[in-house]
């Protein structure tokens, strides 16, 4: 599903990350640690074709990130990927209920989906909200249900249960397996939390010589 081959990112003549290569199996939950700053993020962008690597590949589906133009990129991020980042994203002059059904519309899929996963985040009978009305840990549920609405092959989740009390990151996590494993989708899930690392399939420690 998703090959890393010697990538490198610089910032400034910094390298970031430096000749990375990992294969990710198809259907793994693997979680990613490591000390802020080691670029955890940076990878979840590269990988997400939000950035650009300064050196190496990146192989989805057999199929080179390199080699494809912006629309071919776009829509290959549109129609596989779900994205699950700190800042959440949500758009703030949608209705929660149009927030997460945004990847369906886009890819032409019936929208009813939106309902159900309003209803799985914990967020029943509130579609008709905006996101000025949702806490932090709200607004992350709902980012949570649009990254997972149109069942992507690949799920990337940079601290997706950092705003969220235990109990509730609990349930988002269970969600976020039971939505995986029923899709046999992949997932990556950068965190700072051992707890959300052990529920996935494999953790992978990020430091300046490569993941472990």
């Amino acid at each position: 599903m998703l090959e890393l081959r010697s990538l490198t990112k610089t910032y400034g003549g910094r390298a970031v990350l430096n000749s990375l290569s990992h294969h990710f199996e198809a259907g793994q939950f693997v979680a990613i640690m490591g000390e802020s700053g080691v670029g955890k993020s940076t990878l979840l962008n590269l990988i997400a074709g939000l950035d650009a690597p300064s050196a190496g590949e990146i192989i989805v589906d057999g199929q080179s990130m390199a080699t494809l133009d912006d629309d071919a990129a776009t829509r290959l991020r549109r129609s596989r990927m779900g994205f699950i980042f700190q800042a959440f994203h949500v758009l703030p002059h949608l209705t929660l209920a149009q927030n997460i059904a945004l990847p369906l519309l886009l890819n032409g899929l019936p929208q009813q989906r939106a309902t159900e996963m309003l209803d799985a985040v914990g967020l029943a009978g509130r579609g008709g909200d905006f996101p000025r009305q949702l806490s932090g840990g709200e607004m992350q549920r709902v980012a949570i249900a649009r990254a997972l609405v149109h069942r992507p092959a690949l799920v990337l989740a940079d601290e997706p249960t950092g705003n969220l009390d235990p109990e509730t990151a609990d349930s988002i996590l269970d969600l976020l397996r039971r939505e995986i494993k029923a899709s046999g989708a992949s997932a990556i899930m950068v965190t700072h939390s051992h707890a959300a690392a052990a529920r996935t399939d494999k953790t992978l420690v990020l430091t300046g010589s490569g993941l472990k």
